[in-house]
């Protein structure tokens, strides 16, 4: 691919939202020794994203500019690195890039080996592009919450707040799929999409009780995953077991405060900050659930990569059901 160009999207600094957002031709990037170089069929924006181009986790992930953004991505295999034994061209993958590196948007991306798994036939790139991210953070904001998807699993009572986004909607089915007890909030306008995933209870966080975060059968939660935010610890301490934990997905410094006052006055209910930690042993078994027919993608919308920047701003709005998809 030396010396050849593919079409992309980037942007060149920090802030300026969907607008910044420039069509471009750059060099086809070439693989390291352990990387593998994919030519992209799918890949699904996640808030992150947008956070990253706003400047908002910049000690976390700052950008080098210009910078292709968006990490997950299903493809197919064109070349790989001197040290890559698991793939070969043709292979058929999904992946989560570098978020310090991106490169989603665009026609071809090199993936780390370490974060690229193989996709059978019976996912399609669409559906194994929402996974990465957004799967991932809903399995382990569930383990966080005490759930085991080792066959050792107990009874727990879960809420999950912001049930019919991207990790909201992969939470629900989860968390049915080890028989826990599921409370979710949603709009109105999805509260049977949520339901159709397999909550037990559904509530229009607009309503009173929705609100209140009070389950409708009167249980207590033992874990909260969640995936919104604006809502104060008292709202959820009152709804919590004895022992609950509100496991956070997209933390504050206010939350991370609240988390360790609570474990210098080792307080039973908890806040739990969670950072997605990626995890190649997570994304193949999240992978295998969809080949099973056990987990789906709720696919929001669909555009080509050329009109990502309408893909963009859907992200920003924040009323997303399911994943946003750019087809390459």
């Amino acid at each position: 691919m030396a010396g050849k160009t593919m079409r992309a999207v980037q942007y060149g600094g920090y802030g300026g939202g969907f607008a910044a957002l420039k069509h471009v031709e750059v060099p086809i990037p070439s693989p390291k020794k352990d990387e593998v170089l994919l030519k992209l069929e799918a890949a699904s924006i996640n808030p992150v994203d947008w956070k990253i181009q706003k400047g908002d986790i910049r000690p976390l992930f700052p950008a080098k500019f210009p910078f292709i953004p968006v990490s997950d991505v299903a493809g197919e295999v064109t070349d790989v690195g001197s040290a890559v034994k698991d793939f070969k061209a043709g292979d058929k993958v999904v992946s989560m890039l570098s978020m310090k590196n991106g490169g989603g948007l665009a026609e071809y991306a090199v993936a780390s080996s370490n974060l690229t798994v193989h996709r059978p036939p019976e996912v399609s790139a669409a559906d194994g592009s929402g996974l990465p991210i957004a799967a991932s953070t809903a399995l382990q904001a569930l383990k966080s919450g005490g759930a085991k998807f080792d066959g050792t699993a107990k009874p727990l009572n879960v809420l999950i707040t912001a049930a019919s986004g991207g990790v909201g909607s992969y939470a629900v089915q989860l968390a049915k799929l080890i028989d826990l007890h599921v409370t979710a909030t949603c709009g109105a306008r999805n509260i049977e999409l949520v339901k159709s995933l397999g909550a037990d209870e559904v509530l229009d966080y607009k309503s009173s009780d929705g609100a209140k975060l009070k389950s409708p059968s009167g249980k207590k939660y033992d874990a909260v995953v969640h995936c919104t935010v604006g809502i104060d610890w008292s709202t959820f301490e009152p709804n919590l077991s004895d022992n609950g934990k509100v496991i956070d997905i997209t933390p504050s410094p206010s939350s991370f405060l609240n988390s360790a006052i609570k474990k210098l006055t080792f307080a039973k209910k908890k806040i739990v900050p969670l950072i997605v930690a990626p995890n190649k042993e997570e994304l193949e078994f999240l992978v295998g659930l969809v080949k099973e027919g056990k987990l789906k993608t709720v696919v929001d919308s669909k555009y080509p990569l050329s009109k990502a920047e309408e893909a963009w701003a859907k992200s920003i709005d924040g009323h997303a059901t399911g994943k946003i998809i750019v087809e390459i």
